[in-house]
């Protein structure tokens, strides 16, 4: 009901935004964004989380790159036995990855290179680091509506919760729809599932931009993160509802 509600509150701001389109500026190599949300909490409940990411992009003739770097925290207050409040960590996870794709005759369609990893204290996984090439293709391409779907082999290396370390192929599929719902606002659903041979890691995102200005967005989003193995003290999956502002520069 929570991530219902602001993407209907983002809605409600897309038909009254200011008239721009996401579009690369001609010339353009490098295209950067930088977003953060922040909730403090006081009174009955005492708490912070806070969300980031920065995505920088390069387009040239014959490549197409991109390095992710986000990150998420959450602290609260709890009060111990003997009356004291301490502050205790509740959540942490950082990701970093970088892609290097080369554009092939055809529009849309790309040789691609991917490494990630990511970094969660309080995860299925601790630590999870992939390795990956394969094939993308656009699908569909019309004036307000695109689908990018790729695919291709790949290794991974994880510690679990429980200090097991995991090793093993993987194959990845992913799929990116990206939807101009007017000048002023941009619907994108994005997944990805690596497949191994213990585990298949999954991550989906549906979020909504509306623009505020020239260079200022409010992006609402529901994230899922699914792994089909994990510990017994651990849920196989982890969901996140956001509102953050973002700086396209």
């Amino acid at each position: 009901m929570k991530s219902i509600s602001l993407l209907a509150l983002a809605l409600a701001i897309a038909h009254g935004g200011v008239a721009a389109k996401e579009t690369p500026e001609p010339g353009r190599t490098w295209n950067t964004s930088a977003e953060l949300g922040a909730i403090t909490t006081s009174g009955n409940t005492v708490g912070t989380s806070v969300t980031g990411k920065i995505d920088a992009r390069q387009e040239l003739e014959d490549w197409s790159n991109e390095y992710v770097l986000s990150g998420y925290f959450k602290e609260d207050e709890n009060t111990q036995d003997d009356g004291s409040k301490v502050r205790e960590r509740s959540a942490e996870r950082f990701s970093l990855s970088a892609k290097a794709a080369y554009k092939l005759v055809e529009d849309g369609a790309k040789l691609f290179a991917l490494a990630s990893h990511v970094d969660d204290k309080f995860g299925a996984y601790t630590r999870y680091s992939t390795l990956g090439i394969g094939y993308g293709a656009r699908w569909l391409k019309t004036r307000d509506k695109s689908i990018d779907a790729e695919i291709g082999p790949g290794y991974f290396k994880g510690m679990r919760a429980t200090g097991e370390l995991e090793s093993g192929m993987t194959v990845r599929g992913a799929a990116t729809l990206k939807w101009q719902l007017s000048d002023s606002a941009a619907f994108a659903q994005a997944i990805s599932v690596e497949r191994g041979t213990s585990n298949t890691h999954s991550m989906a995102e549906t979020s909504l931009r509306t623009k505020i200005n020239g260079t200022m967005q409010m992006k609402a989003a529901f994230s899922v993160r699914n792994d089909t193995s994990v510990p017994e003290d651990k849920k196989n999956t982890d969901s996140q509802t956001s509102v953050t502002l973002v700086y396209s520069f």
